[in-house]
C-alpha cells in the first residue's frame, strides 16, 4: 500500500502524536509498504529529516501562541499535491485538527479513503485553556472524523466519548510500546544515586509540562519524608511548577536510552493529567517494571489494573495522589509485585503487533470502498 500520513506533529517534536506517527511510518516500511509523512515545519525550518524512515513533506508553520513548542501548519496546497504525487491508496490522519482537516478535504476531493486516528482530547483542552468551548471543540471533532471512512480510538473511554458525540464508524486501536528499550533491567544505580543521593524513594513524572497535565497535583508528594520527586519534560508550565514543587528535580526533556534508564530507575511513576486519551508514558513505565499511580479517567483506565499493576485515584485529587504514593512507599514488596505484573501486562503490546492491527484497519477500509464501487 501507498500511505500518506498527515500528522499534526512529527519528530523532532516529543509528544504522543509525533511518536505514534513515527512508529506507524517505521512499521509500514518494515512490512513493505510505502509511506509518506506530511507534517508542520519545525522551528528550525523544513530541512531534511535524516532519521525519518520515509520521505517527509514539511508544511510552513507558526508557533502556537502561548505554547511555542507546538507548531501549527499554515494553509498550503502542498498537502493535496503530496497526496496526489505519492499516488496514495489511503490517507492516515494523525490527530486531525488543522493540517489533518486539509488532509481530509484533499482525500475527499481525490476520492481516496481516509482513516482518522483520534489522539487529543480537544474538548478537555478547551476547558483547561479557555474555560469554555467544549461544545465547539466537539463539533469540530465530529465534522472531521465523520468524513473519514474509519476513526480509530486509542482507549475504551475515548471510543465511548466519540460515539456519544455522534462520531460514526469508530473502532478501537491502542498504542504499542517499545519493550526492548523500556525494560526493568535498565535500572541504573548510578542514576538513582544522582537523583536521590540520600537513598530516597524516587517518584517520577514524565510528560509535557502544560496546564492540562495538572502536574501541580504532585505538590503533596514533595512534602513526604524520604521521597524525591523527579520531573522529566518541558513546556509552558515549567517556571510555575518549579515554585509549586519545592525540592523536585527537574531534568528537562530526555529521550531514547537515557529516558529508558530514568524510567527503570524510578520506584513509582505518577501521572496526573485527567485528559489522556491513551497515556503512553504510563505504558512505558509499566514496560520498565514500575508501579503506576494515575487518575481513574481516560486512557489509564484501560492501562492500569487497580490493585495489580498500580493504583488509580480520583482525578484532580492531590491528597489521593499523595496517599497512593505513601501506600507504595511503605511496602517494597507491593511495589515489586505491581511492577512485575505491569511488565507482564504490556509484554505483547509491541509496535509490530499494534502496527499489524493498523494495517488490518487499512485493509478493511479499502475492501469496503471496493465493495461500494462494485
Amino acid at each position: 500500500m501507498r500511505v500518506v500520513i498527515v500528522t499534526e506533529s512529527f519528530p523532532p517534536d516529543v509528544n504522543g502524536v509525533a511518536h505514534c506517527a513515527l512508529q506507524t511510518a517505521r512499521h509500514l516500511v518494515d512490512r513493505g509498504h510505502v509511506p509518506l509523512v506530511v507534517a508542520p515545519a519545525t522551528a528550525a525550518g523544513s530541512g531534511p529529516d535524516a532519521t525519518a524512515p520515509c520521505p517527509v513533506v514539511r508544511i510552513p508553520s507558526i508557533p502556537l501562541p502561548g505554547y511555542p513548542q507546538v507548531r501549527v501548519a499554515l494553509p498550503s496546497r502542498r498537502v493535496a499535491a503530496a497526496i496526489t504525487e505519492h499516488r496514495a491508496d489511503i490517507v492516515h490522519l494523525a490527530s486531525p485538527f488543522i493540517l489533518g482537516v486539509r488532509g481530509m478535504a484533499a482525500a475527499a476531493r481525490l476520492g481516496i479513503p481516509a482513516v482518522a486516528v483520534y489522539q487529543t482530547d480537544l474538548a478537555g483542552y478547551a476547558r483547561t485553556y479557555v474555560g469554555a468551548g467544549e461544545a465547539t471543540a466537539w463539533r469540530r471533532i465530529r465534522s472531521v472524523h465523520a468524513a473519514a471512512d474509519r476513526t480509530l480510538a486509542p482507549s475504551s473511554v475515548a471510543l465511548h466519548d466519540l460515539e456519544a458525540h455522534g462520531v460514526p464508524r469508530v473502532r478501537l486501536w491502542a498504542r504499542g510500546v517499545d519493550t526492548e528499550r523500556f525494560r526493568p533491567d535498565r535500572r541504573d544505580e548510578a542514576v538513582r544515586r544522582e537523583l536521590a543521593p540520600n537513598g530516597e524513594l524516587i517518584v517520577g513524572y514524565v510528560g509535557r509540562l502544560a496546564p492540562e497535565k495538572q502536574v501541580e497535583l504532585l505538590a503533596g508528594v514533595c512534602g513526604l519524608d524520604g521521597v524525591r520527586l523527579v520531573i522529566v519534560g518541558d513546556g509552558p508550565s515549567q517556571a510555575g511548577l518549579t515554585e509549586q514543587l519545592p525540592g523536585a528535580v527537574f531534568l528537562g526533556r530526555r529521550t531514547g536510552d537515557e529516558l529508558a534508564r530514568i524510567f527503570a530507575s524510578l520506584d513509582v511513576f505518577a501521572h496526573t493529567g485527567p485528559f489522556e486519551t491513551f497515556c503512553q508514558t504510563v505504558q512505558e513505565a509499566m514496560a520498565s517494571g514500575v508501579p503506576v499511580v494515575a487518575p481513574a479517567a481516560g486512557g489509564p483506565l484501560d492501562l492500569v489494573a487497580h490493585g495489580r499493576t498500580g493504583l488509580l485515584v480520583p482525578p484532580r485529587d492531590a491528597a489521593a495522589v499523595r496517599d497512593a504514593v505513601l501506600t507504595l512507599a511503605a511496602d517494597p514488596g507491593l511495589r515489586a509485585a505491581y511492577g512485575a505484573a505491569a511488565r507482564d501486562m504490556v509484554e505483547g503490546r509491541t509496535w509490530a503487533a499494534v502496527g499489524d492491527q493498523l494495517i488490518g484497519h487499512y485493509g478493511d477500509v479499502l475492501s469496503a470502498r471496493t465493495v461500494m464501487a462494485a
